[in-house]
């Protein structure tokens, strides 16, 4: 497995905010990462960091003028809202029947992720200057002479490794499933009284229901007495087992409404498709330009972005490039992880394109766009169903892979509240990077817009650089821990943006990752 690649860029701020149009408000850090791997980029955005491209970065939550909240939707439990039902049901309509119903959604904002266009221009500019042969390790020969100097810990001697073949080895003290990281803890409290209902317990059930249940079972449990081992029990198991997981009373899910047989004589046909995007598949080059208008419309319409702004070159390192390596391990989804976009044709051409990273443990969606002759189908709120369903769907093959990650919740913004209205959610901790159910957090935000929501006063951030001497960095074309580095370097010390850079990718990630360094 080849290893992350990172040139960190530090902090900036006194940057323009898209959000409260703050001229000088935006502070944030950044690192230009020329490779990642999908487990890397879990771990960062579990830890509040998010991508541009190739350009991630993580707001600094205490002190930027408008706080931006990782969350996530538990897409195994997600349960449509009236809302939601209204923009599916439309779209099912305009393809069986061709109605065109003009009216949007009001809680539809105009643009469901916008964040990202606000932060793409800093990206380009911090764009890598360092040679790809500076990047590439030396093969072990080259390597000798590193390995002695920190004879007091052996296990921070120099790693060599040949060129694009560095092993990384799988940590035993991983979570499980659904917990990728010490960040994905959930914190749950129960409500008060009068605040809803308890989500760490099942939902409640009808008592009519319950004894039809009751008398089916007793049913069949007559009748298995006399066809024990035969065919026909097993049926009348499934049979038990079918009406003791879905209740008369059990509301319709994401899927009853995208997969419906369609009559023959449907005016419109609607197909997802999901292409990889770095490195591009033929289908992906293939769909290219088509793509790319579709994407120069929308900003152009959506954005009044000027024409001369959505270029080829700005839609390839904005939304194409990515540094995430492809990885098809047999225990994953058949689509592989990595970067990836689900395109979505209407009669034979792309009208929206949801621009997606598939993860060991989610889905995150970094963008959408669409062809704007359509907003009336409310593709921002439908596409982020259907990447529900997805990741749902996605589950199935890879069981670890179960949260829709929706970008950043802005409180502050009162037009970038519609993500918290995809329940259950949560929202990340950004003192402790601990998971907490977006409903106790809201009546904090209510009160400042910067908060911590673990609320046990003791509690600290558990992946927390311990040791900055066994932050790895790429020196020379070498692998070496920054003890040994620190020893080799002339001029003035780095440590202290060695030291920030730690802190703000955690321990794990700052001992597997390589931080290059000149």
């Amino acid at each position: 497995m080849i290893s992350a690649v990172v040139e960190y860029r530090g902090w900036k701020e006194g940057s323009r905010c898209g959000y409260c149009a703050s001229a000088r408000g935006k502070v944030s850090v950044g690192m230009w990462a020329h490779s990642m791997t999908v487990q890397d980029y879990q771990d960062l955005i579990d830890r509040g960091w998010r991508r541009s491209g190739k350009y991630v970065y993580k707001p600094i939550m205490n002190q930027t003028c408008c706080p931006q909240y990782t969350i996530r939707c538990q897409a195994l439990r997600f349960q449509t809202s009236k809302s939601h039902k209204k923009v599916l049901k439309k779209m099912l309509k305009f393809i069986s029947k061709g109605d065109v119903s003009k009216v949007v959604s009001e809680e539809e904002p105009m643009d469901s992720h916008i964040e990202d266009v606000v932060s793409s221009d800093f990206a380009y500019k911090s764009e890598s200057q360092v040679s790809q042969t500076e990047l590439t390790p030396l093969n072990e020969d080259h390597a000798e002479g590193a390995e002695n100097e920190d004879k007091d810990n052996v296990e921070t001697n120099v790693k060599k490794v040949e060129s694009g073949s560095l092993q990384i080895p799988v940590d035993k003290d991983a979570a499980g499933p659904g917990e990728p990281s010490h960040s994905s803890k959930t914190v749950h409290a129960p409500p008060k009284p009068g605040k809803g209902a308890d989500l760490s317990k099942p939902p409640c059930r009808k008592a009519k229901d319950i004894r039809k249940e009751r008398k089916l079972q007793k049913l069949l449990q007559n009748q298995m007495g006399t066809l024990e081992g035969s065919p026909l029990q097993a049926g009348h198991q499934a049979l038990l087992s079918q009406n003791s997981k879905t209740p008369t009373n059990q509301p319709k899910s994401i899927e009853d409404f995208i997969f419906v047989s369609l009559p023959d004589d449907a005016p419109h046909k609607l197909e997802v498709r999901v292409v990889r995007s770095s490195p591009p598949s033929s289908q992906f080059k293939a769909t290219f330009q088509e793509s790319y208008q579709v994407y120069k419309r929308y900003q152009m319409v959506i954005h009044k972005d000027p024409p001369d702004k959505p270029t080829i070159n700005q839609f390839t390192r904005f939304l194409c490039d990515s540094p995430l390596e492809a990885e098809n391990p047999p225990n994953g989804p058949e689509c592989g992880y990595g970067s990836f976009h689900q395109q979505y044709w209407l009669d034979g051409k792309i009208i929206a394109v949801g621009v997606i990273d598939i993860l060991p443990y989610c889905v995150s969606s970094v963008y959408l766009y669409y062809d704007p002759d359509y907003s009336f189908l409310s593709l921002g709120v439908y596409s982020a169903l259907r990447e529900i369903a997805f990741t749902r769907k996605l589950h199935e093959k890879a069981p670890d892979l179960c949260f829709y990650y929706m970008g950043f919740y802005i409180h502050s913004c009162p037009k970038m509240r519609y993500k918290g209205q995809y329940r259950p959610s949560d929202l990340l901790c950004p003192e402790t990077y601990v998971w907490t159910p977006i409903e106790q957090c809201l009546p904090l935000l209510e009160l400042s817009k910067y908060s911590r929501f673990n609320q046990d006063a003791k509690a600290v951030d558990e992946g927390r650089i311990k040791d900055l001497g066994r932050v790895r960095v790429l020196h020379k074309r070498t692998i070496m821990p920054y003890s040994v580095y620190k020893k080799r370097r002339k001029g003035p010390s780095d440590e202290a943006s060695v030291q920030q850079y730690a802190s703000l990718v955690g321990q794990t990630c700052s001992e597997r990752m390589l931080l290059f360094r000149s």
